[in-house]
């Protein structure tokens, strides 16, 4: 469990350099201020959550149970979170109306704080 937590922490991390550099250099040209700000919260929390599962494979004091929570918790949060964004910060370049999926971006928030509470309530209980 451990290697694929940190795989995944490492392929979040390094998409995460790459969209936003590709937020910073490519998409200036092709969407509003306003659109790459959205986007750069998208690249900013899927990074975060990135370095959080680093923590964790590498955190020795977890149970591969707890882990295994973590991991589906902020993955899923992560796809719905930063994914959405990503979609809806775009919004203007495609005929798709990604505003439909906007529903999406706050479960996805409520799954990567489920990751962090749930590795908050097993340290507070085991210590």
């Amino acid at each position: 469990m451990n290697r694929t937590i940190l795989l995944t922490g490492i392929i979040l991390g390094l998409l995460a350099v790459i969209l936003g550099a590709f937020g910073a250099h490519g998409l200036e040209k092709l969407v509003d201020k306003d659109a790459i700000e959205t986007y750069e919260v998208g690249v900013r929390y899927q990074m975060y959550h990135a370095l959080f599962l680093l923590f964790v494979g590498l955190w020795t004091g977890l149970a591969d149970k707890v882990k295994k929570l973590v991991f589906i918790f902020v993955l899923v949060g992560v796809i719905l979170f930063s994914g959405s964004i990503y979609l809806l910060a775009m919004n203007e370049l495609t005929a798709f109306d990604f505003k439909i999926i906007g529903f999406l971006t706050p479960i996805g928030g409520v799954f990567m704080i489920l990751g962090w509470v749930f590795v908050a309530y097993k340290l507070v209980k085991t210590t």
